[in-house]
């Protein structure tokens, strides 16, 4: 009788396990503000950084009514602040854009689900990166490079293999 109550608690826990993976409707209203706020965020950060660094000229910036620098190293200076505000302002774009495809996989119902397994995202995941594409076995088979994102966009891996044999092909 014991050994019945064993298997009986054991099933509990693995439902219990596949439910808590899945995002209700709160869940996904959640999401869709925590990814609405990041990216006017964004927004507001992108356009603060045009201002500063693409618009205001060196003139504007010091005050300085003479056209030329005062020295070579200034103009150095000011190079390298505006690529370095180019460079942020790339890669907030793209996290822009990642939020923007977030939003759609909400719109069409396939957000929270890995596009490599087709398996659930955990919720801590998508707490610390609402935008993430992949569970993290697969995104660290990502950075090691076992898999390509082209194979993410169309995964072959059949339905009864799990996380654990996945983590088990990239060991």
């Amino acid at each position: 009788m014991a050994q019945k109550r064993k298997k009986a608690s054991k099933t509990k826990t693995g439902s219990t396990r596949s439910k808590a993976n899945r995002l209700t409707a709160a869940d996904i209203k959640h999401f869709k503000e925590m990814l609405l706020e990041k990216r006017q965020e964004i927004l507001v950060n992108v356009g603060e950084m045009e201002n500063e660094a693409l618009k205001k000229s060196r003139l504007d910036a010091s005050g300085d009514l003479s056209s030329m620098p005062i020295h070579m190293a200034d103009l150095g200076t000011d190079n390298f602040e505006q690529e370095f505000a180019l460079g942020l302002m790339d890669s907030e774009r793209k996290l822009l854009k990642e939020i923007d495809d977030a939003l759609q996989r909400i719109e069409k119902r396939t957000y929270g689900i890995c596009e490599g397994t087709g398996k659930p995202i955990a919720k801590a995941r998508l707490e610390a990166q609402p935008w993430a594409r992949f569970c993290i076995e697969y995104a660290r088979m990502l950075e090691q490079g076992l898999v390509t994102e082209q194979e993410a966009a169309r995964p072959e891996l059949p339905d009864h293999e799990s996380e654990d044999e996945l983590e088990e092909k990239a060991s």
